[in-house]
């Protein structure tokens, strides 16, 4: 997604004085940073009062479960001559019972973390399972526990290991073959065996001493390098968005009302982490949850070469009002509603080069420190998440289908430029007509996590809080809810930095081109009679389409998940191979046969699924280099292959957002509440961003941006592409489509 954008020409400047010693020095101190802050969110909840409890009720009753131990314990106080008989009986048990919880904690969770560190159930064959497998599988479920909580498998989860440089190499040479003449190949195979051998190992040792002293040796440079240390604009670069199709109601202030109300509820869950961990193979393999941390109360502090994502002190949510947590969740959304009613009906229209707030950090810096104007900052980005009031008219139009979700995309990606708060975590969005969406920062966090959120509350909105017959909430508002106040800014001293930042923003989203579309033909129902991935297909429907498009192939980015591991965010999956691009030319070639066509097709599907595996598993390559990259930067060691291969851009980056709690939808009854998932801004200049989401058996959306400043692109025609893509390769199984539109 947005990453790939911020990974393009990366670097970062270190100067350390001294000689090569200090340099290593700073590469070390680094790490070392990295490790305190891994460790300073390490800590055993113990949980023993019913082992303490249970201990201390068998020695009353002269059983003792310890098998002489507490005696021994009882023993050594003896020689202290400080207590009593009595308290020493009792020292002993709390002791002993303490120690056999620690025991016991310790020895589950190590169990647990061996078993989560087998990761060969993902290599077998779809639909097969070995005997071996299932064993494991018995064993992961009952280290796991009944009712895990939300971070109940932090501690287990395994690391992230640091795959061999040799093997890193090779796979990145295999990965740009197909991309390069014979003469660059060569010479790039040079610089990659050069590098191997020679400052390779060196940097490796690095990276490696990194991953045994901090939880995860990618995810705090990650956050650091690619996301904090950007000096572009959030907006369209970096941002994405969601959205979604249903409106049960058309009254503004009600929607509002009921999805706030809903997502207080899912914060509740969160704060007590009776969210339910997302787990994998039939719920038994876990994923990391550490990012939910970050989901509130969370915004992106400006700084001069970087910036601080956490500021979390204060509760509540904040526009143009500021409501805590607690108030609002002990009333109806009537109340809510009421409150947002008359928001909108006293709300002044405020100027554009009044409300747009940006650039930003000196600009923060010099007049929003002091005054009323830090109290109305401080309201804004220590609120829970932040709400827009739209006064514009979003979403699907079935007189103008393609222009309306363009627009709606477009509105929920930048808006108007200034009304929107790109820095915070979550801003969510209600327009005019009562459709709603999301901005959502990117530093923080990936898009499942905004996923999981937005899915929670589509569902509670519809099905478990409603609306009457007129569109308005349940229940009774309370007539006591004081009034929205305004928050105050006195900002005529900075009016010409607003302007510029305006003019620019403005340049930035009128040169974005989405085409938003749904794509129902056929989805992963029929996609999986062709005994092959949803996700494979669909990536090599986007070669084919991309070649149809350009004429040629290009780098490309598929966004997959390390949460397997602890703290683990996203790996590359490098999806133009060779096996790709060989069943796209012969799909443009008239001579192939079907049969060479679908031949070709098994054999690039496979491929891809095997990439995917070993990005999930840790063994991708890009995650690798670039932290590879980061220690040569430490150490003031200049690497032509990593600063080639950092600077390569993606003209075609893809992200898939997944459909995680679909026991929350039932598109047999409700066939009408399909999500529309969400997207991003194009990643080059001269390239295509697409995301897509597969809902239910027959439903598919993409999302395609690109630039339209840009003469060799336009996201309608390579929509166009892609839907004659899909239709072209699921013609090669002979499968009868849908003719329903």
């Amino acid at each position: 997604m947005a990453e790939a954008h911020q990974a393009v020409a990366f670097q970062f400047t270190v100067t350390p004085d001294g000689i090569d010693l200090r340099l290593s020095h700073e590469a070390l101190k680094q790490i070392c940073l990295s490790g305190l802050h891994s460790w300073k969110k390490k800590f055993i909840r113990f949980k023993c009062v019913i082992v303490v409890v249970g201990v201390m009720s068998s020695t009353y009753l002269k059983v003792d479960p310890s098998l002489g131990m507490i005696a021994r314990i009882n023993r050594t106080l003896d020689t202290t001559n400080c207590m009593t008989s009595q308290t020493k009986k009792v020292v002993s048990g709390v002791l002993f019972s303490t120690g056999l919880w620690v025991a016991l904690i310790v020895t589950m969770r190590y169990s647990l973390k061996v078993l989560l560190s087998y990761h060969g159930w993902m290599f077998a064959e779809h639909g097969k399972m070995s005997r071996a497998t299932k064993i494991w599988m018995s064993m992961v479920k009952i280290f796991s526990g009944r009712k895990p909580m939300l971070y109940s498998f932090q501690t287990s989860l395994p690391r992230l290991p640091v795959p061999a440089v040799e093997d890193t190499v090779s796979r990145y040479l295999e990965s740009v073959r197909p991309l390069m003449k014979d003469g660059d190949f060569q010479r790039m195979t040079a610089l990659a065996q050069d590098f191997a051998v020679n400052l390779g190992p060196k940097l490796q040792w690095y990276l490696k001493l990194k991953s045994w002293w901090a939880t995860n040796y990618v995810s705090d440079w990650w956050e650091e390098y690619i996301y904090l240390r950007g000096r572009g604009p959030l907006m369209v670069n970096s941002n994405y968005y969601a959205m979604v199709y249903i409106t049960p109601t058309h009254i503004q202030a009600a929607r509002a009302g009921n999805t706030i109300h809903a997502i207080l509820l899912y914060r509740r869950k969160l704060d007590r982490e009776e969210i339910k961990p997302i787990r994998l193979l039939g719920s038994t393999v876990p994923l990391c949850s550490a990012q939910w941390e970050r989901l509130f109360n969370t915004a992106r502090i400006p700084g001069e070469e970087t910036g601080d994502t956490d500021p979390r002190t204060q509760e509540g949510w904040g526009k143009l009002c500021h409501i805590s947590v607690t108030e609002r969740l002990s009333t109806q959304p009537g109340s809510v509603t009421q409150s947002l009613a008359r928001l909108v009906s006293h709300s002044e229209p405020l100027p554009a080069h009044g409300a747009a707030l940006v650039p930003w950090a000196k600009c923060r810096q010099d007049y929003f420190g002091r005054g009323k104007n830090k109290q109305s900052l401080d309201a804004v980005e220590k609120a829970a998440f932040f709400v827009t009031l739209d006064d514009t008219e979003q979403g699907y139009r079935q007189e103008d289908p393609e222009a309306s979700l363009d627009g709606y995309a477009k509105s929920l990606l930048h808006g108007k430029c200034f009304d929107r708060w790109f820095d915070k975590s979550i801003t969510f969005i209600v327009f005019k007509n009562g459709k709603m969406g999301i901005n959502a920062e990117h530093s923080w966090a990936d898009a499942p996590i905004v996923g999981h959120l937005w899915e929670y509350v589509m569902a509670t909105d519809c099905f478990q809080l409603g609306y009457t017959e007129d569109g308005h909430c349940k229940g009774d508002p309370n007539p006591s809810i004081p009034c929205p106040t305004r928050l105050q800014w006195d900002i005529p001293e900075c009016q010409e930095v607003i302007e510029t930042s305006l003019n620019s923003a403005n340049l930035l989203a009128n040169d974005v081109d989405i085409y938003s579309f749904p794509f129902d033909a056929f989805g992963k129902g029929m996609i999986k009679k062709c005994r092959t991935s949803p996700d494979a297909f669909i990536q090599l429907a986007l070669q084919l389409a991309h070649y149809k498009d350009m004429g040629k192939f290009c780098l490309t980015y598929e966004a997959s998940m390390t949460r397997l591991f602890r703290e683990g965010r996203t790996e590359t999956v490098r999806s133009c191979t060779t096996e790709s691009c060989n069943f796209v030319l012969a799909m443009v070639d008239p001579s192939q046969t079907v049969e060479h066509r679908l031949r070709l097709f098994k054999v690039a599907s496979e491929k891809h699924q095997h990439l995917y595996r070993l990005a999930m598993t840790g063994a991708g390559i890009d995650r690798h280099l670039f932290c590879l990259y980061v220690v040569s930067r430490y150490l003031a060691m200049d690497s032509p292959f990593l600063k080639e291969v950092l600077s390569e851009p993606w003209r075609l980056s893809t992200s898939q957002t997944p459909q995680q709690q679909v026991e929350l939808f039932d598109l047999e009854r409700n066939p009408e509440y399909v999500s529309s998932g969400g997207g991003f801004g194009p990643v080059a200049d001269d390239g295509y961003g697409v995301s897509y989401i597969i809902v239910g058996e027959n439903f598919i959306h993409f999302h395609v941006s690109s630039k339209l400043s840009s003469p060799e692109t336009d996201s309608h025609r390579f929509g166009r592409h892609l839907k004659q893509a899909m239709a072209d390769i699921i013609a090669l199984f002979r499968l009868t489509v849908n003719s329903k539109k």
